[in-house]
Order: C-alpha cells, then sequence, then structure tokens
C-alpha cells in the first residue's frame, strides 16, 4: 500500500515538474519510525468477514494520529484526508484511493480502544525511540494532572437524598490544587524522562484517585532517579527506590510531627522543585497544542485509549526536534 501511494505521487510530480504534498514534519516522522512492527501488531484487528473490504489497519492509525498533531474530530479528519495531499501522502494513502469515512474511522477507533492496542503501540513507539539512543534515563518526572469529563457532572446530592446516576460513571470529582471548587473527570498521570521529555509510561484514573496509589506503576526501573512533588512522599516508596539502587528525589512534606521542614529539606526541595517542574512542559503541550483540557469519550477504556494515541503523537513530534 505504501509503495503503491508514493509510486503515484512520484509519477504525478515528474508529470507536474514539482512536489505535491510535502510536509517536512510528517515526512521525517514517516522515515523515522519502523511501521512495519505497528503493522503486525494491528494484525490482530480482524477485518469483518461481510461487507466492504477494509482499510489497511496501518493506514487507519496514521490517519488517527493525524487527528491528534491538527486537533480533528472524526468529520474534520475525514475531510482533511479528502483534500490534503500531504495528510493523503503521510497515511499512504494513493491519489485515486478512496477515502475512510469518518464512520469508519470512529469503529477503528472504538476496535482499537476496545482490543487494548493502543497502549500496545505506545509500548511500540517507546522501544523504537530507546533504539535510537533518545530516551535518556537519567531520570523519570513523574506527575498528574486533571481534565474535565466529556459529559457536564451531575448534580451533588441534597442531604437525605441519592443523588443523580452520573452520565459517566467511571468519572470522578476532585479538588483543584490551590484553587476552588473541584473537577469532575480524569486524572493523567505520566512518567516522563528527564532531558528527553518524551512520555514513558500514562495512565487515566478517575479524578478522585490519588496520585500516590498509582505512582509505583510509573516508576520504570532503569532510571537513574526519580522526581516528583511532595504529593508521592511515602516511607514506602523511599525504601523501594532505595532497595532499587534508584536515587531518591521526591520532594518532602511537613506532618504533624514535623510542621515545619528543616533548612536542608526545604532547600533540596527547591533544587528538585525545579527539575521536577519540566513535567509541567508536558501537560501544557497537551493541553494547548492538543485541546486535552477535556476528554473526548465517555468511559475509561476509551478515553485511556485516546491518552496513549496522544502520546504517541507528542513522543513522535518531539523524536522530530531530538534528531533535527
Amino acid at each position: 500500500m505504501k509503495r503503491e501511494s508514493e509510486a503515484q505521487f512520484t509519477l504525478a510530480e515528474s508529470l507536474l515538474g514539482h512536489p505535491l504534498g510535502l510536509n517536512e514534519t510528517l515526512a521525517r516522522i514517516d522515515t523515522l519510525v519502523k511501521w512495519y512492527r505497528f503493522e503486525k501488531l494491528l494484525g490482530r484487528l480482524h477485518a469483518a468477514e461481510t461487507g466492504r473490504p477494509a482499510y489497511p489497519a496501518l493506514v487507519m492509525f496514521k490517519a488517527l494520529l493525524l487527528a491528534q498533531w491538527y486537533g480533528l474530530s472524526d468529520l474534520g479528519l475525514e475531510e482533511a484526508l479528502n483534500d490534503r495531499l500531504s495528510f493523503r501522502r503521510f497515511a499512504a494513502l494513493g491519489l485515486n484511493a478512496p477515502t475512510p469515512d469518518h464512520t469508519t474511522l470512529c469503529r477503528f477507533r472504538n476496535d482499537l480502544a476496545a482490543a487494548g492496542l493502543a497502549e500496545k503501540l505506545f509500548e511500540e513507539m517507546n522501544r523504537q525511540l530507546e533504539r535510537l539512543g533518545l530516551v535518556l534515563k537519567r531520570g523519570t518526572l513523574i506527575d498528574a494532572t486533571l481534565v474535565e469529563a466529556a459529559v457536564r457532572p451531575p448534580p451533588r446530592p441534597q442531604d437525605g437524598q441519592d443523588g443523580e446516576e452520573p452520565s459517566d460513571a467511571d468519572a470522578g470529582f476532585a479538588k483543584r490544587a490551590g484553587k476552588s471548587g473541584s473537577t469532575y473527570g480524569f486524572k493523567a498521570h505520566v512518567a516522563v524522562d528527564e532531558g528527553s521529555q518524551l512520555v514513558r509510561t500514562a495512565l487515566l484514573t478517575p479524578a478522585n484517585v490519588n496520585e500516590t496509589v498509582v505512582a509505583d506503576g510509573l516508576i520504570q526501573g532503569d532510571e537513574d532517579a526519580v522526581y516528583a512533588d511532595a504529593a508521592y512522599d511515602t516511607h514506602a516508596r523511599r525504601a523501594m527506590l532505595a532497595a532499587r539502587a534508584i536515587k531518591d528525589r521526591i520532594m518532602h512534606r511537613p506532618n504533624k510531627h514535623h510542621p515545619v521542614l528543616p533548612p536542608g529539606q526545604q532547600r533540596r526541595n527547591r533544587v528538585i522543585s525545579r527539575i521536577r517542574a519540566r513535567v509541567e512542559t508536558i501537560f501544557a503541550i497537551l493541553k494547548r497544542h492538543y485541546g486535552y483540557v477535556r476528554v473526548r469519550y465517555i468511559g475509561l477504556v476509551k478515553n485511556q485509549s485516546h491518552l496513549h494515541l496522544l502520546c504517541i503523537a507528542l513522543n513522535l513530534r518531539r523524536a522530530v526536534v531530538l534528531t533535527r
């Protein structure tokens, strides 16, 4: 499919005398990745036995990546694939090939989530980035951010009365740090490689799940150090890091026995904070550039799959910068 579509573009370019559908970033990503490895994983999605022939799974996956980079809905993606040559070239859709419609794109995305394949694809992406020497492993920055639900929050139950059934049973309420009110939705937990700022792990939970509950699942085990704010400060976690010979760079927090931290711990916190804060750049990119202020779908499964797609897209764009 890739060879056939590229041959069509090459032939058209030779006839017209100028390049078609060139996008430097997309072209760089296309050559950076061993797509056949993704194609092998996507082979687990079986085509339907009846109906029109299915589009190649890799074409559909690359189309979903375009949707993440350019903030497109399924309908917007269908339209863009129809009229943007750079999109067709990246997705390996020939000049005269039919374009998947928005319902086909939606079905494929749902199948990807139901099969749990987005996480496998994310892991494959990171294996390739590691082989390219882009994952530095000097340290792992862990943190979490709140993301609003795709539906309105249910009204709070009155005293002595049951509350209404929530529109999204997987979402939860959580107070926003340093702000009044609360957020109804989910919490995205990430582990980011210090230096490269590549996302190594991404987990989604209801918003009311505390950061420390899933923190150990964000620690990679091959990093030199783990950086985190005081919300992750537990004796058990510090002991676990020591046992694994990973440097403990978790900020200390006051407690009832020590309401004021000693000057040494305060200085240590300030040093850690400057490094740990780099994870906020990832959240800023996800929210400002990828529109991840609110989840797109209902339910944890679909939204976890979407988070992995976003992180694949983010890491690929970051890889272009790192290899430039």
